[in-house]
């Protein structure tokens, strides 16, 4: 895959988890709610809260993937497996711009190479 088109990738799947964070915590917890206590009748804003939480660091775990990305670009290793060097193929790029193992190193069982 050529260096333009990875950057463009990576970018959109930045500025998606970005957009996706920024909604998630639009709204604030109704934890910190001055006119709601926490604990009141048929409150479904803790569960909200604690699901907006989870969301938000499985946001920023894929962050932190498009920066390794980003990272391996730069360094002229992008589009290949971390684990075995082999090339990514562009279609599962083009799928997952941040993928970093070969979809036969990414199933289940199999062993590091």
């Amino acid at each position: 895959m050529n260096s333009d088109r990875a950057r463009e990738l990576l970018s959109n799947e930045r500025k998606q988890i970005e957009e996706a964070i920024a909604a998630a915590q639009r709204g604030g917890p109704e934890e910190g709610d001055a006119k709601r206590e926490p604990g009141d009748f048929n409150s479904e804003g803790l569960y909200q809260d604690e699901f907006d939480a989870g969301q938000v660091a499985d946001l920023k775990s894929r962050l932190e993937a498009v920066e390794r990305a980003e990272e391996r670009l730069a360094a002229g290793k992008y589009g290949l497996s971390i684990r075995s060097g082999e090339p990514i193929p562009d279609k599962r790029l083009e799928a997952s711009p941040t993928a970093e193992l070969t979809v036969e190193e990414a199933e289940p069982g199999s062993r590091p190479g």
